[in-house]
């Protein structure tokens, strides 16, 4: 409700300045220093001093004067020191979050903006690390689709890559298995669990690195046994993973496979494109000789030659980077080529996903891709890759496109000693002294995803247990779930994402202080005031025929109710700050305002036991606001309430 008042006010005093001085310039609105101020401050003024060749107060001054009474929802417009405060009509707002007419702070556009996040190797389990990527990305997909956003959740399967032969290798030279035999080996439960104790194995061996390439070789030629034994292994990883993310409330729309794009000649007609367009050589001497190379210049200022990037080796087998500039191409709709796809599967909620096939045997008609503007989730430690796929685009004449391809980056995850302690993870003196502790695949030192969701409800189980030993044990274990998963989204989410986060398990578990519990509780006792007026034998008030504009703003006349009311219903302008700036750590800090707020108002306002009616009804329904306002900021962040904690 907010931003749509300010908005209006912004647009009646750009309005005015056009009308009255020929100016036509954006009015920023800013939040005053203090509340005393009003709600909003307008330095228009001020931009408007040298134009008008007049003092900003004296302009002011004349905004105020011919505004006054002019837009509706404003009770005053007052001067101070140049700026022109404006002070909300309390009755007004409130009666019109009331009625429903906040509701327009969402724009629906045409345009399709695309997110690919995840893109986990389908090699091994999934860890702590991926769980980062996928939270921030979801998140910042609900931002979006809150905003009135048209999304398309991409989750890119790399299944002919390194990773993936390094498995299957293991797989073929160290356990002697046969495609078939590791097919029985995936209906097991945990395939994703020994997968990741291989991967480990092997990258510890030096025969790896040769069994690597031979296997590579095969799987990315598509046929022979290391071949379809790589389809076995990245299937059922793949699956292990989409049912890992469902654990967090987390779906796709589509999983492109990297198999696809060399099958269906994606990166050939991107090859073919980049050599006409000049953006690539054939390198003839010095250690690239016989490969195909992006100038350094092309992605980096004062590059020289060593700083070019290669895209085709000289054995013919295109790099990461290539095939990604690719796909790329293929998100916004650029390369004249489309998958097939049939169905990976339909979640709980009714959502369909689908995966991308290379023959149209039994394909849906379906589309995807074509995107107007593309986010890729992606460690901050892929920057120079992301560089290297913009320039692609700027090479071959997309540069609008190129502007619109942003690297959505994040640091990297890592676990404090106390955690590691706690979760059985032995410690050198030094790792027990440092800050945190970093994880590595490789070394098969790491949390995966699944552990640490088990570890985290069944500590949650643990309080629930406690305090709620009455409650059905399924009831119980619904709400540990929910709990977990709070605990975990929210600890992820309330750090930038410039952020190197040291996960701590009792932290993010925590009822008190900046934890997802602790927001999550205010909304449940929220709903608790609520459910005890039925236990009274009460019934709800019908708010709309009782709360009056008049009523309301003689109730809001207490100025620590009417700052709580401006608290609650600032939703709408944190959340379009936080989808402009990419950062839902924003609204996570918000979320736990709201929670605070909330405590506040539970403290100082005793809702029920209120002896005057009006202001009882006032109180009754901010709450119920409260509440309201609590779960749609919980729900953005992906985060459930449970009936009880």
């Amino acid at each position: 409700m907010f931003y749509s008042l300010e908005r209006s006010i912004s647009r009646a005093v750009s309005q005015y300045l056009l009308r009255q001085f020929e100016v036509e310039i954006p009015v920023v609105a800013e939040q005053p220093k203090q509340t005393s101020f009003g709600e909003v401050a307008l330095p228009v003024a001020f931009q408007l001093a040298r134009q008008l060749k007049k003092a900003p107060k004296a302009i002011a001054e004349q905004l105020a004067t011919d505004l006054s009474g002019q837009i509706e929802g404003v009770a005053a417009l007052e001067v101070a020191n140049g700026y022109l405060n404006v002070r909300f009509d309390r009755g007004w707002y409130a009666r019109q979050i009331l009625t429903g007419h906040d509701q327009d702070t969402q724009e629906f556009s045409t345009a399709k903006t695309i997110v690919e996040h995840t893109n986990i190797n389908p090699n091994k389990a999934a860890h702590i690390g991926h769980l980062r990527n996928a939270i921030l990305g979801d998140t910042f997909v609900r931002m979006m689709k809150a905003m009135g956003t048209r999304v398309e959740v991409q989750n890119y399967i790399d299944n002919t890559g390194v990773q993936v032969a390094d498995v299957v290798a293991a797989f073929h030279f160290l356990e002697k298995k046969s495609a078939a035999e590791v097919l029985e080996l995936t209906r097991q439960p945990r395939f994703d669990y020994l997968c990741w104790d291989l991967y480990a194995k092997i990258s510890q061996l030096e025969d790896g690195k040769q069994w690597r390439a031979e296997t590579l070789h095969e799987i990315e030629a598509g046929v022979g046994p290391l071949s379809d034994m790589g389809h076995v292994v990245a299937d059922a990883i793949v699956e292990c993973h989409l049912n890992t993310m469902l654990r967090l409330g987390i779906e796709y729309d589509v999983l492109p496979r990297e198999s696809e794009i060399l099958h269906l000649k994606f990166w050939s007609n991107c090859f073919e494109q980049l050599k006409e367009k000049k953006a690539i050589y054939l390198e003839t001497e010095g250690k690239n000789k016989g490969c195909w190379v992006m100038p350094g210049s092309a992605f980096r200022e004062n590059a020289g030659e060593e700083d070019s990037k290669v895209i085709v080796r000289s054995n013919g087998i295109v790099t990461y980077v290539g095939k990604d500039i690719a796909y790329q191409l293929w998100k916004f709709g650029l390369l004249g080529k489309d998958f097939y796809y049939r169905e990976s599967r339909t979640y709980p909620s009714g959502h369909r996903c689908y995966v991308s096939q290379s023959t149209p045997e039994g394909a849906e008609p379906v589309q995807f891709g074509a995107g107007s503007s593309v986010y890729n989730v992606i460690d901050s430690r892929q920057s120079y890759l992301q560089d290297v796929v913009a320039a692609g685009l700027r090479a071959l004449g997309y540069n609008e496109q190129a502007d619109r391809s942003i690297h959505f980056s994040y640091e990297m995850v890592a676990l404090s000693p106390r955690t590691c302690t706690e979760l059985g993870i032995e410690l050198s003196e030094e790792d027990a002294a440092r800050a945190y502790v970093e994880v590595s695949g490789r070394k098969g030192l790491g949390v995966k995803a699944d552990d640490l969701i088990d570890t985290l409800t069944e500590r949650a189980r643990a309080e629930v247990d406690s305090r709620h030993a009455e409650k059905p044990e399924a009831s119980r274990a619904i709400v540990a779930h929910q709990i977990a998963v709070c605990a975990l989204r929210y600890f992820m989410l309330k750090f930038t994402r410039t952020t190197v986060i040291a996960f701590d398990l009792q932290e993010a578990l925590s009822f008190t202080g900046e934890t997802g519990p602790y927001v999550q509780y205010a909304a449940v006792r929220a709903s608790k005031i609520l459910g005890k007026i039925a236990e009274r034998g009460e019934t709800m008030p019908d708010f709309r025929a009782v709360l009056s504009r008049e009523v309301f703003a003689r109730v809001l006349e207490n100025e620590d109710l009417w700052q709580l009311l401006l608290d609650i219903s600032r939703l709408d302008v944190v959340l379009r700050s936080a989808v402009q700036s990419g950062e839902p750590a924003s609204l996570a800090k918000y979320a736990y305002q709201l929670a605070q707020a909330f405590s506040r108002f539970y403290a100082d306002f005793r809702v029920l036991d209120e002896t005057d009616e009006a202001r009882r009804t006032v109180l009754l329904w901010m709450t119920k606001y409260f509440a309201a306002q609590l779960e749609k900021t919980l729900a953005t962040l992906g985060i459930p309430v449970p009936e009880y904690m």
